[in-house]
């Protein structure tokens, strides 16, 4: 890229265009250069006998590239180019050369740090051949040599490279901010998408539950209305459980805290006994901690699969397995079928399984499931850290 070349970061770097107000710093500034340029001023002249001595107008040309500092934020291009105009202006006068310079190159120093780097740069190009044209053939004595254009030349450069080498860093640091930032807002994304998913797992499970309870309980309120009582027992566990956990994460949606892992292998029998399945859990391998999302994929995994069970094959013995191997962690959730429809055969979108393949696939792992002898099984295999030895 050209080095005038204004890039996508530095208008990200630099604002949107909006202009900003005159601060009170380059009030400053502009207050110091002009004290500087009028006291270099009034005795330039006695180095340079071939030069004109300052007078009112001298002093006047002097004052204006100083008060263009205070705009200098505010109108970076328009000023640089002002106050170089000033600068011709007043060497051309025959004034001595040095005092207007400063204002200049604090100008030059502003538009390449602000984004206005071709602006800059030409600028700085037509300056040096106007004081090459002038020393050579305007001046009342010439004073062009290659040591004089090596200098000028020199100076320029300086004063483009350190502009250069500030705008640079400034760019990277809004960089560095600009992808912090779409981090942050990607990461808040895939969290809220991972609470979205938590939520349509919890209330999968727990409104099957409910309603598969409170089938039982209206078929057996008549004849067995002990086991009705316990079925009923069991919606009030789950539907106090579902508002918790809703509670939970639309509390963490509208406060933006970081969320806790709700759901973990510590809560697995109180998940077991709520589904009032016969279940069987064996565990092989070592038993080892789990890193947290791993824990919670787990926990889901079953809970989605025991869902399942509740739904199409309600009453049905289930077998949970959990095997601890070297670098995998493999879960198989086995029933073995029932002879009685499931009240909720019928019902639900069909996600459950796609979903937990989803989870497992998000964590580097694999999810199966399929008919297994006279019932179904879902295995999957998630990867882990190594065991410690």
């Amino acid at each position: 890229m050209l080095p005038w070349g204004d890039s996508l970061v530095s208008r990200l770097a630099y604002g949107s265009g909006v202009r900003p107000r005159i601060r009170p710093p380059d009030l400053i500034v502009a207050l110091v250069v002009g004290v500087v340029q009028l006291g270099v001023g009034r005795g330039a002249y006695h180095g340079q006998p071939d030069r004109l001595p300052t007078d009112l107008v001298g002093y006047l040309l002097l004052l204006a590239g100083p008060i263009m500092l205070a705009a200098r934020r505010r109108w970076p291009v328009a000023t640089l180019m002002a106050s170089v105009v000033v600068t011709i202006v007043y060497i051309m006068a025959g004034y001595a050369y040095g005092p207007p310079f400063l204002a200049p190159i604090i100008l030059l120093y502003t538009a390449v740090t602000t984004g206005h780097r071709r602006a800059a740069w030409l600028t700085a190009g037509g300056f040096f051949a106007f004081i090459l044209a002038y020393t050579t053939w305007v001046a009342p004595v010439p004073t062009a040599g290659l040591w004089h254009d090596f200098s000028v030349a020199a100076v320029i450069l300086v004063v483009l490279t350190v502009s250069e080498i500030v705008r640079a860093q400034r760019e990277r640091k809004a960089e560095r901010r600009r992808v912090a930032e779409e981090e942050g807002r990607r990461q808040a994304s895939e969290e809220r998408l991972t609470m979205a998913q938590e939520l349509h797992d919890v209330l999968a499970h727990n409104i099957s539950l409910i309603h598969v309870q409170a089938s039982t309980a209206l078929h057996l309120i008549d004849d067995q209305p002990e086991q009705a009582r316990t079925a009923l027992a069991t919606i009030k566990v789950a539907s106090k459980d579902v508002l918790g956990e809703m509670r939970s994460v639309l509390n963490v949606l509208r406060d933006g805290a970081p969320r806790s892992p709700t759901a973990g292998l510590d809560r697995l029998e109180e998940l077991i006994e709520r589904t009032g399945l016969p279940v069987t859990r064996k565990t092989n391998g070592e038993i080892r901690p789990l890193p947290p999302s791993v824990e919670r994929a787990v926990y889901r995994i079953i809970q989605e699969s025991l869902t399942n069970v509740t739904r199409h094959a309600p009453g049905a013995a289930v077998t949970v397995t959990l095997t601890y191997g070297p670098g995998t962690l493999v879960i198989q959730v086995t029933d073995e079928g029932s002879a009685a429809p499931g009240s909720l055969t019928d019902a639900g979108s069909g996600n459950g399984i796609p979903g937990m393949r989803e989870r497992a696939s998000a964590l580097g792992g694999t999810l199966s499931a399929g008919p297994y002898h006279h019932g179904f099984r879902v295995e999957a295999r998630l990867p882990i850290p190594e065991e410690k030895t």
